[in-house]
């Protein structure tokens, strides 16, 4: 901040050479532009408001962003036309230098704290803040293009999402199968009254046994608290069998491990050309293998070329991957591990494949990348790869996302799109899982959301109505249900759910569309508005079930632990994604998927040779130690090195019964 003394004690000094003088010391310092733009730091610092602090970073992009308004055609995608006269009113004084423009913007679109910033007064008259006005039009464009408000129906991410979805003529006669299939009501006043008596009647169960509810109390301040249950520890029993297992495990590598699994599903079958023709290749299946391996644990086609003592070149793998795999035939190789993995006996004494976890890891790309972005739960550059997996610990489906992303958009995708034997109906999740919509989603769709909410306090509860008053939980409750907007837009929100299962819209699309920035999208009211009461739901069962919040608690250990174990495999280029293509980073994410879940279940396949082992000998143990067990295990394997394919090496065939006592 420039400070400006002059001495005034001299009054012989007129107030003209006081001004010159003055004048002199700001030009000295830089000018009045920088005491103007210093002073609006200060008063953004002392108002808690950084919107006139952007100038300094948008304007070496201020040429930039208005030619790519000028190429792109912005439409709205509501009848609300005030952002796009915004837009016009700007690129038409975009060369004026001016600092004030006169008031002649409708700006509804904007919050109070941005009205505050893109004017000012002088005088009785208002007037607008150029630059700031400049900064606050971009900035809702980018919005709008986010959250569906506005479109360019020239490109595929951007255009209107609703020209996407079944027309209300397609989606009538579909409406009652699916109704009955989802045991919904079949029209809007019988599907809110039904809605109404699920949160009245788990409210008034949740009142009724609080008092005999070990799980939870509510102090004086109507706080509420979830009172915990100490931690179930693993017997000794389970301890001693997990070591003899230990013991009895035979060292592996990852290429005869792969080897093995294609020795039992043959799932190199669902490599070749994109033509559908057969490989010309030598030693085709060799040549795939070798490659999943180097992809899958993240070397690559030179550093994997070096191991195999020159028995494949780096072109020859970076040829196959671009040639021979796509991220379809990945999920199909995986599916039939699944599969496999589905007919064993020991997964199902870890779970029962109807629950599943979703959760996200961060995997590193180089900086300048179009997807890579910096995390700040993670604290560096690159995305996520987001994980579906069983409760019995195999990995379901993968997505590679950006960091910048609401993780919960990506849930339904995974489900939907997850096409082995094992399809769960329950979804558990941290706090990224879970918002409104998807709640609302969820449901439509079939779905048991289930997540592990970290803040759930900072949530709210809605009543059915504000007559309806509880004795001991009332406290809990802050808000109503707007149950006419749910009634009034049941047509839009099944019309939605039509499209998505009728393949026409993908649902991290639609759901990346309705986030809390779509206030003024009656779509995402309506969805919001369902998914208040769904969720209200679940909280009420998730502070009263000490159970539910124990098995949320398990099965998302499952995938936060499957996260450490893929990223075992990935050990090579020190974990850096070194593509920078989104196809390619995909499929990277998939290889690995594959390489661990032929771990999984060459673990799976060790373990139950080694029971029939230990109980042959007399060794004694029962069910609930197996189930203490985990097949993600890595200590008995064998990493670095040099790598041989031994296809003439054919394993034992997979045993997948055990009977135990």
């Amino acid at each position: 901040m420039i400070l400006v003394l002059v001495k005034t004690n001299d009054s012989s000094k007129s107030n003209s050479m006081l001004g010159k003088q003055i004048r002199e010391i700001i030009n000295e310092n830089g000018g009045t532009e920088v005491l103007l733009t210093e002073c609006d730091n200060v008063s953004s610092y002392n108002g808690n408001n950084y919107l006139p602090l952007l100038w300094k970073f948008y304007k070496s992009y201020r040429k930039a962003l208005f030619r790519l308004i000028k190429l792109l055609e912005i439409q709205p995608a509501t009848q609300d036309q005030s952002l796009i006269n915004a837009l016009k009113f700007l690129i038409t004084n975009k060369d004026k230098r001016i600092e004030l423009l006169p008031f002649a913007l409708d700006l509804d679109f904007v919050n109070a704290q941005w009205q505050n910033t893109v004017t000012a007064k002088e005088g009785e008259n208002t007037f607008l803040v150029r630059r700031h006005l400049e900064i606050c039009i971009f900035y809702h464009l980018a919005l709008g293009l986010k959250t569906g408000d506005l479109c360019i129906n020239t490109s595929e991410n951007f255009a209107d999402y609703r020209n996407q979805l079944l027309s209300w003529e397609e989606c009538e006669p579909l409406v009652s199968d699916f109704c009955q299939e989802m045991n919904f009501k079949d029209n809007p006043v019988e599907f809110v009254s039904n809605l109404k008596s699920l949160l009245k009647e788990k409210a008034l169960e949740v009142d009724k046994n609080y008092h005999n509810n070990g799980s939870i109390s509510i102090n004086e301040k109507g706080e509420v608290v979830l009172n915990r249950t100490k931690a179930k520890g693993i017997s000794k029993s389970a301890v001693d069998l997990q070591n003899d297992i230990y013991e009895c495990l035979p060292e592996r590598d990852v290429i005869e491990i792969l080897c093995n699994v294609e020795h039992w599903l043959n799932w190199t079958r669902h490599f070749g050309p994109l033509s559908g023709s057969d490989p010309k290749l030598e030693n085709a299946v060799e040549r795939y293998v070798t490659l999943v391996f180097g992809y899958g644990c993240n070397l690559g086609p030179t550093e994997t070329s070096r191991h195999m003592k020159s028995s494949v070149t780096p072109h020859m793998l970076s040829f196959v991957n671009r040639r021979h795999v796509t991220v379809n035939k990945l999920d199909e190789a995986i599916k039939d591990i699944i599969n496999l993995y589905n007919k064993c006996y020991i997964p199902k004494l870890w779970g029962n494949n109807k629950v599943a976890a979703v959760d996200g890891t961060m995997r590193e790309l180089y900086k300048e990348n179009l997807v890579s972005e910096y995390h700040i739960r993670y604290g560096g550059n690159g995305g996520i790869s987001y994980n579906h997996i069983s409760d019995t610990y195999i990995a379901l489906f993968s997505h590679f996302v950006p960091c910048g992303v609401w993780e919960a958009v990506y849930i339904i995708d995974g489900l939907m799109n997850n096409k082995s034997d094992i399809q769960p109906d329950t979804i558990h999740g941290d706090t990224q899982a879970q918002s409104t919509p998807v709640f609302a989603l969820t449901y439509l769709l079939g779905i048991k959301l289930m997540p592990r909410i970290r803040n759930w306090k900072d949530l709210k509860f809605y009543r059915v109505d504000k007559n309806h008053k509880y004795k001991n939980i009332d406290s809990l409750f802050s808000d109503v249900i707007d149950w006419k907007l749910i009634e009034t837009h049941w047509k839009d929100m099944l019309q939605v759910v039509l499209s998505i299962k009728a393949g026409k819209i993908v649902s991290s699309t639609l759901l990346r569309k309705l986030n809390n920035y779509s206030h003024k999208n009656k779509l995402y009211q309506s969805f919001r508005e369902l998914g208040r009461v769904i969720r209200t739901i679940f909280l009420l069962e998730y502070i009263s079930n000490i159970e539910m919040r124990t098995q949320i608690t398990s099965t998302t250990n499952k995938v936060e632990s499957y996260n450490g174990f893929s990223k075992f495999f990935a050990f090579g280029g020190e974990g850096v994604i070194t593509e920078n293509d989104p196809d390619e980073q995909e499929k990277r994410i998939k290889y690995n998927n594959l390489v661990s879940n032929a771990v999984i279940l060459q673990n799976v396949a060790d373990i139950t040779y080694i029971l029939k082992q230990l109980l042959a000998n007399g060794v004694k143990f029962t069910k609930s130690d197996v189930a203490a067990l985990s097949p993600y295990i890595t200590k008995h394997i064998k990493r670095f090195g040099d790598y041989v394919i031994d296809l003439g090496n054919i394993p034992e065939s997979i045993d997948m019964g055990i009977s135990i006592p």
